[in-house]
């Protein structure tokens, strides 16, 4: 058997696809047919990414130059004997594996955790008989039965449908429920027009009905969405990016050094052992083993953070991304509005009302509702809440039905109109389905001797069948003049973004009698769901920021234009542009449409485009989003931002942040987490390598010049695990600076260290370099003491100039002392847990024999203790001589 390749069955009639899949509608297939065909098109699944592994995640820590280069530290040390250096290196990253390896797997298991997805049926027609079989197992011309609440499982074209409405908003974008019949459409339609067919992983919200199935597993809609997400691979995150560059610079710096300072010794004759030593002591100098550390820590803590106001962060480097955004492309539909249709605007006879907080008003507030208009309001109302099949429960999660009926739900209980008291006053009789065709609905009610017909629609065809208005106390006659009057509120209210039905009413003294002739007209309701109410300030944060957003649905313009007018987006006139209407070369968006704020009725490819595009201009980009359409937009983005309460699992699987509240104010939280993670980083970076430029300066003048090492290899690593890592951890903790969401986002070309930061650090090392060989000097030809507590005094010098140097970092414009820093408590935490591990390490017999100290007399604390301030006091001159090389610093 070979495949069949239906080319748009949408465009065909149902008879025709039927005769082109081979398959009676009145029987379905064999069961040896299905299994023939489930062999040929294969299982109806859709590829998903792999687990992931606690192998992957555990070599992951190693990818790094900097580990690699410490891996071979230790091997050398190990090859030359040096056991207990080689076991530090090797304790060091050890360490550092192991705190990557907790956070990182901790995120991915949380991820997986929502990801769990629920397995399928679906009831299908084989042989002549129902039967009920897993949703994999359904192949093209399977006969499927479908009824409201289903979940569709495959793309089906109807070949019958009865009152059929569909909820496609995962997939298109659109928020209202698309009505569905067994006529074909244009070939031409685009997938939301596309009425005739039911696609996989939408839901049928009423009706019933019978559909073949056209297409399964990756041939679906749907399946063509997740190849696009498979084709998106999203790129470094821009501090990954940064940490490697920097990370490589090191690596190749300490290499650089290493063979320019073992080879001057080589060349003066020293021992080749004592180079190597030497040379081991380099490399551990040089390379800020605490930076890796740091960094993950301070991004797990933003993650952690994050956490806790409702915000999974799935790459702990997404915390930072969010920090150099520079565009957010947004959906609309649930993130910038409630996703929750309301009743706004009424248009009566006797006037144009709306829904407030309280109740109804009249429009412009003038003045109290009319008894003539309460009257009116009434009959509208009675309509809408029996012609309806929607159900309020007690709470909003038990809600269940059309969001526009629910909608009108609402607003007749608000109203006093309860379904259940009317109906027991009015029995439903029956029901003539809404279709398109006809674009009304009507339900037949008995009331006393006759029967009450209740109607709703679309204004054009309600106001067609009518022949007269409902008044006060009389019906007035609906003439042409009049009647274009009511079209011209309908294109009002439509022009506002709202979304118009219609309301009729006749009375018969038989239910038989037509349902949509002579009918007559009670008004008009306007309907929209409405903007969140947090959105316009989080937008407005977000121009503070310098950070453009843009909306993409794929709903229509004129809904989109308002909502964005509502919520601040784009200003008071909002620029838009249609998704057909975008031009793109080699899926690029030309840059002349990049300038919009609003991109409506955009499909799946077009928003991917959007994004590439985007990133093509340099910018940074976050994607927001919660259907199966956003996703392959939201794993191109930088940072793909899903939605987990609502958000569907194709585009919780592809985002990299996932808001467990759907809130977009949480994003904007992000944004701002994620510049002051930068600012931290930047902070603790030039800490670390500023202290280590000190410790590589003591070690190479110390060689060239010819004199012993003042500073041990072992030292060393003790220095860069103790003094540099605690202080800087504290530094990762800031809160940041109040103002740091009202300054422009950074250049995402920016390192993380600039030229002023190099000034810095070569100027700080400078000052450590100085202080230190200063207490040497003192202690070697001032006191005359020996080679060990020559060492003991230099080490501690060291040691604890950095713990004062900490306090050097500052923002610039801060006061000298009541800064950031000094109000830190992590800060302070941090000096005093590793001035008791110095002393420990001094006063420990022990610890003080492995790191070849003595225990210092008090002419030894004299000079730790006067050289080790130097570093503090010469801040503020090296602060100023920064600010004169780089105004900006």
């Amino acid at each position: 058997m070979e495949r069949v390749r239906l080319d748009s069955p949408h465009g065909q009639s149902a008879t025709e696809v039927l005769a082109a899949l081979n398959v009676s509608f009145a029987s379905g297939l064999s069961d040896h047919e299905a299994e023939q065909r489930l062999s040929v098109y294969g299982a109806n699944a859709i590829g998903s990414r792999q687990k992931v592994g606690l192998i992957s995640v555990l070599v992951h820590q190693f990818q790094s130059l900097v580990v690699a280069l410490l891996a071979v530290a230790a091997a050398v040390a190990f090859y030359f004997r040096e056991w207990e250096q080689g076991g530090a290196i090797v304790g060091v990253l050890i360490l550092n594996t192991a705190i990557g390896f907790v956070t990182e797997i901790k995120a991915v298991r949380s991820i997986e955790a929502i990801r769990a997805l629920g397995s399928r049926s679906a009831r299908v027609l084989r042989g002549g008989h129902t039967r009920l079989i897993p949703a994999e197992r359904l192949v093209p011309g399977d006969i499927v039965l479908l009824d409201a609440g289903d979940v569709i499982s495959a793309d089906l074209r109807l070949v019958e449908a009865a009152d059929l409405d569909a909820d496609e908003s995962t997939l298109t974008g659109e928020s209202v429920r698309v009505s569905k019949s067994v006529a074909p459409v244009e070939v031409s339609a685009r997938v939301a027009d596309r009425t005739s067919m039911l696609f996989r992983g939408t839901n049928i919200t009423r009706g019933s009905g019978t559909g073949v199935v056209v297409a399964t597993g990756m041939d679906t809609e749907l399946g063509h969405i997740s190849r696009l997400v498979a084709e998106a691979e999203p790129e470094a995150s821009p501090l990954e990016q940064k940490l490697a560059l920097l990370s490589g610079q090191l690596v190749w710096l300490t290499l650089a050094l290493t063979a320019l300072i073992g080879g001057i010794g080589l060349l003066q004759g020293k021992d080749a052992f004592l180079m190597v030593e030497a040379a081991i002591a380099l490399a551990v100098a040089a390379i800020p083993e605490g930076l890796p550390i740091v960094a993950t820590l301070a991004l797990a803590r933003g993650m952690w953070r994050m956490a806790r106001k409702n915000a999974l962060i799935e790459r702990l480097s997404a915390v930072e991304t969010l920090g150099a955004t520079t565009v957010i492309l947004t959906d609309k539909t649930g993130t910038l509005t409630e996703n929750r249709m309301t009743v706004r605007r009424i248009w009566l006879l006797s006037g144009e009302l709306r829904l407030g907080k309280i109740g109804f008003e009249l429009a412009d507030g003038s003045a109290p509702v009319r008894p003539d208009t309460v009257f009116q309001l009434e009959c509208l109302f009675k309509v809408a809440v029996l012609c309806n099949n929607a159900t309020l429960g007690h709470v909003p999660a038990e809600d269940s039905g059309d969001p526009m009926e629910l909608a009108l739900l609402r607003a007749g209980r608000l109203a006093g109109f309860d379904r259940r008291g009317l109906l027991s006053e009015s029995p439903e009789i029956r029901e003539h389905a809404f279709d398109t065709v006809r674009k009304m609905m009507a339900t037949v009610h008995r009331r006393g001797d006759g029967y009450l017909f209740a109607i709703k629609g679309a204004p054009e065809s309600v106001l067609a069948g009518a022949v007269c208005i409902a008044g006060e106390d009389r019906e007035v006659a609906l003439d042409e003049t009049t009647r274009l009057e009511w079209l011209a509120r309908v294109a009002s209210l439509g022009a506002n973004g709202l979304r118009v039905l219609a309301f009729a009413k006749r009375t018969r003294p038989r239910s038989g009698d037509p349902a949509f002739e002579a009918l007559t007209f009670l008004g008009l309701v306007g309907l929209e769901d409405p903007p969140r109410a947090d959105v316009p300030d989080a937008i407005a944060a977000c121009n503070a920021a310098g950070i453009r957003v843009i909306m993409i649905t794929g709903d229509h313009s004129v809904t989109a234009h308002s909502i964005a007018r509502l919520v601040g987006l784009g200003g008071e006139s909002p620029r838009i542009v249609e998704g057909h209407k975008l031009i793109s070369v080699d899926g690029k968006i030309s840059e002349q449409f990049l300038q919009n704020d609003i991109f409506a009725r955009v499909s799946p490819t077009e928003k991917l485009n959007l994004v590439r595009s985007y990133q093509a201009a340099g910018e940074i980009v976050a994607v927001t989003g919660d259907g199966v359409n956003d996703a392959p937009a939201l794993r191109q983005a930088d940072i793909g931002v899903a939605m987990g309460l609502r958000g569907t699992d194709v585009a919780r699987e592809a985002a990299a942040m996932i808001l467990l509240d759907d809130a977009f104010p949480t994003i904007v939280e992000a944004i701002r987490n994620g510049r002051v993670i930068f600012g931290n980083i930047r902070r603790f970076a030039t800490y670390l390598l500023s202290c280590n430029l000190g410790e590589v300066s003591i070690v190479g003048i110390a060689m060239v010049s010819g004199l012993p090492l003042p500073l041990l290899p072992l030292q060393i690593l003790f220095l860069n695990l103790v003094t540099d890592v605690f202080p800087a951890f504290a530094l990762a903790m800031g809160e940041g600076e109040s103002d740091i969401l009202k300054r422009p986002p950074r250049d995402p070309k920016e390192p993380i260290l600039g030229r002023a930061q190099w000034l810095a650090i070569v100027l700080y090392g400078s000052t450590l370099t100085a202080a230190t060989f200063g207490a040497l000097a003192l202690a070697r030809l001032g006191l005359g003491l020996d080679e060990r507590a020559t060492v003991t005094v230099t080490f501690l010098t060291l040691a604890f100039g950095q713990l004062w140097h900490v306090f050097n970092m500052h923002h610039p414009s801060s006061r000298l002392i009541l800064n950031e820093i000094s109000r830190n408590p992590w800060i302070w935490a941090a000096l005093a847990l590793c001035a008791g591990i110095l002393l420990t390490a001094t006063y420990v017999p022990s610890l003080s024999f492995m790191l070849h100290l003595v225990a210092p007399d008090i002419r030894m604390w004299g000079i730790v203790f006067a050289m080790s301030v130097a570093p503090l006091l010469a801040g503020p001159i090296v602060r100023r001589l920064v600010r004169r090389y780089e105004p900006g610093m």
